[in-house]
Formats: structure tokens, sequence, C-alpha cells
């Protein structure tokens, strides 16, 4: 992450100020909520990688700045339609947004990033690129409605799991690498090789999230642990450990799963029982894999200092720890 970092530092500087700039509003609650968010921290990822990319692909104008904040603000707006859905009331360590000024003023405000992340690709002038986003917006929302027709499913295969985070995390990091490609004019084949890279870097950063879940510290992690168990939200290392565990064990977790609120205890058991079965390993597993998928779509790009931050910024995702 930190060779990333010093190579794209300004630019992330500049994004951020280009996020204030683009929350501009007649409205002051919309500026008041977008900086707390915007403050309250965030690896900035989605924007990084976009940054990455357009430099791989050696764009030289000044749209990568900008369309990079459009990235965070989409980001920003499923992150405050998120914690009204689920309930949340921790984001980042701190209280979210919806905890502070309520549901309605989290979902409305949420709609206004939304809009204008459109009317901000408008002015950016380029077709493509407002296509590969408004697909990503898209299938974002899908992967929300399929997540909430999934919950409390115990029966949930890992295909389905996989299919709900391509859509809600891993669609957006895959639009923002393919947005770079665009700008930089590369082949049809770079262009997808990159969103590929993206969809894989995608799936891997939410694979290790969710084990964050049963593994972190509610202080380190920034949101309450063991708060999808409490949704009824089923994730990979409980999915993989319901497919080992016998009858006895599978009931408990149903029962589990479908309570009103979760106790301790609950939680207790249920994280024993991911242990027993393996179930961190296995996603931790499954992260590394996609992560060398990653490195495969890079393959049709020379070794260059940017290629190189992109293969250590995958490798961040699965070695992090927060």
């Amino acid at each position: 992450m930190q060779a990333a970092l010093e190579l794209i530092g300004d630019d992330l500087r500049q994004v951020e100020e280009q996020f204030r700039k683009d929350l501009e509003s007649e409205v002051p609650l919309i500026r008041k909520v977008g900086e707390y968010v915007l403050a309250s921290g965030g690896k900035r990822i989605r924007p990084a990688m976009l940054l990455l990319t357009a430099r791989l692909c050696n764009y030289s104008g000044n749209q990568a700045i900008p369309l990079a904040s459009v990235v965070e603000f989409i980001h920003t707006a499923t992150l405050l339609h998120d914690d009204v859905v689920d309930s949340a009331t921790l984001r980042r360590g701190l209280a979210s947004a919806n905890t502070l000024w309520g549901n309605e003023a989290s979902v409305l405000i949420g709609d206004f990033l939304f809009s204008k992340s459109f009317s901000l690709m408008v002015a950016a002038g380029s077709l493509d690129i407002l296509r590969v986003m408004s697909l990503a917006t898209t299938v974002i929302a899908e992967g929300e409605v399929m997540q909430l027709l999934y919950t409390g499913e115990v029966g949930l295969s890992e295909e389905q799991y996989i299919d709900v985070v391509r859509a809600k995390t891993a669609v957006l990091l895959s639009a923002a690498c393919q947005c770079g490609a665009i700008l930089g004019g590369v082949s049809t084949e770079q262009e997808k090789a990159l969103a590929d890279f993206g969809m894989q870097l995608g799936i891997a950063f939410q694979l290790m999230d969710d084990l964050l879940d049963y593994t972190a510290s509610e202080a380190a992690f920034g949101k309450s642990i063991g708060h999808d168990l409490e949704e009824g939200k089923l994730t990979l290392p409980l999915i993989h450990t319901l497919r080992c565990c016998n009858e006895n064990e599978r009931a408990k977790v149903t029962k589990i799963v479908v309570k009103d609120e979760l106790f301790p205890e609950d939680f207790r058991y249920v994280t024993s029982l991911v242990e027993q079965y393996g179930g961190i390993e296995y996603t931790v597993e499954k992260a590394r894999y996609c992560v060398k998928n990653c490195t495969g779509h890079l393959a049709c790009f020379p070794s260059s200092v940017i290629k190189d931050a992109l293969l250590e910024l995958a490798e961040y995702v699965v070695t992090r720890n927060r």
C-alpha cells in the first residue's frame, strides 16, 4: 500500500479537495454529512485504483482526479445506504451518519451523491466511462437486493455468496480500473484485463473484510464485530463451516441466525465452529487465489513501477489487519 501511496499521494490529496468541491450545495446538511463521512477516513482504494491504472496506461490528461472523486462519491453513497439497511451504528470507528442525522437524511444524501456523480461523469465527456459507471451502479443496486433476499438463508451456497460480492463490492473496483484504461486509450484486451484485475481484487477485498467480522477487535475493525451474523448475513467463513459441521451444529447455527438479537454466547459459539472447521483459513485461501489471478491479468502490461505498485496493493488486501 505504501508504494502506491508514494506514487499517487499528491493526486489522492487532490481527489480529497475535488470531493469537497463537488459537495457544493445550497443545502448545508449535504456538505456537513458528506464531509463527515469523508473525514472519517477509509483507505481510498477505489480512487487509488483509477489513478494507478490511468498511469499504467500512460494517461497524462486532467480527467483522472475528477473521475477518481466520482468513484469515491459513489462508494460514499453506498456506505450511507448500507448503514441504513444494516441498522449500523459504527462506520470506521465513528458513529455512522444515520446514527447522528437519522435514516432519512442518510438515504437522501446518498441519493444526492449518486445523482451528482452522474452529472460529474457527463461533464467528463466520455460516453464509454458513463456506460461503465452507470452499469456498475445498477449492478450495485442489484447486489443490495440480492443480499437482502439471502438474509437468514442458511443454505446459501458459496457461488451465490460470490455473486453478491461481485455485485456489491467488486464491480465498483472493476469499473474504477476499467475507467483508468479508457482514459489511457489502451487496447480492448488491456481494458478487459484491468476490469478483470479490479474484479478479482474486489472479491479478495470483501472476503477479507467479511473475515474480519470474526477475527478483529471492534476498535481495530472500525465497526461492530458480529454484525453480519446479527443481521442474518452468511459470509464465506460461515458458509464453509456449515458445509463441514454436523447436523446438530448446523441446527444450532440456524437458530442463532434467525434470532432477532445476537447474544455474546451465540457469537462465541459460531466463532468457535468457524475456527474448528477452518472457515478462517479457507477464506484466506480463496482471497489469495483471487490475488494470484490479479497477477495474471496484468501480464499484458510491461514491467514498470506502476505495475509493481498495483500488485503490491493487491497483496496488501490479504495482509491488512483492518
